[in-house]
């Protein structure tokens, strides 16, 4: 039971870290953050903080970390991936839902590491995930080089900027749509393109 407190205490510690750490990168950015602005805001004493983290670095690292991970166990759904039946279906797939879930779950944290006040090395890591586990080992087995009709890495930058972006703004209008809306807003736009997406069936 003393176990169980401590741990609940812990979680709850690092919660209050976090919520201050997001209210301050909002109010003065995250390169004018302090631990001494974390602490006050948060209401705990320094020792606390350090009793968890090394200094600001490690938080910041340790958060990102944190979201990284999950992210990546959320793609791996994405495994053999059959484009085909996507291609021709309504239903967006299982680890789109399940990614913009998790985006609504940690919605003001994620948000605030996306905005302009935020970790540019956030948005970095995240288009990382994206390709290493998405593009580099689901659609490169799809994607023939000789049928590109762009250089490829025009295509993968523009489809990762993309998927990027279309997350910032959702959580920029704080999440006006249902993550189950947005995998299939998302999903319009990734396997079928944006003309498609705009009501546009063929070209004249």
């Amino acid at each position: 039971m003393k176990d169980r407190k401590e741990d609940r205490r812990v979680i709850r510690t690092k919660q209050v870290i976090l919520e201050a750490l997001v209210t301050l990168i909002e109010e003065k950015g995250i390169d004018a953050v302090t631990v001494k602005d974390i602490t006050r805001k948060a209401n705990i004493n320094r020792g606390t903080f350090y009793l968890h983290y090394q200094d600001k670095t490690d938080l910041l690292e340790k958060t990102v970390g944190d979201i990284m991970e999950e992210c990546q166990a959320l793609l791996l759904q994405s495994n053999s991936l059959v484009i085909k039946e996507y291609v021709n279906s309504n239903n967006p797939p299982l680890f789109m839902v399940s990614l913009f879930e998790y985006f609504d779950q940690n919605a003001s944290l994620i948000r605030a590491f996306l905005s302009m006040k935020g970790d540019l090395s956030f948005q970095e890591q995240f288009k990382n995930i994206i390709w290493s586990n998405l593009f580099e080992k689901e659609l490169s087995v799809h994607i023939k080089k000789d049928n590109l009709l762009v250089p490829g890495d025009y295509l993968v930058i523009y489809l990762i900027s993309a998927h990027l972006g279309v997350i910032q703004h959702w959580l920029e209008k704080e999440q006006r749509e249902t993550p189950r809306e947005m995998a299939s807003i998302l999903y319009h736009l990734s396997f079928r393109g944006p003309l498609y997406a705009a009501g546009v069936n063929t070209l004249s």
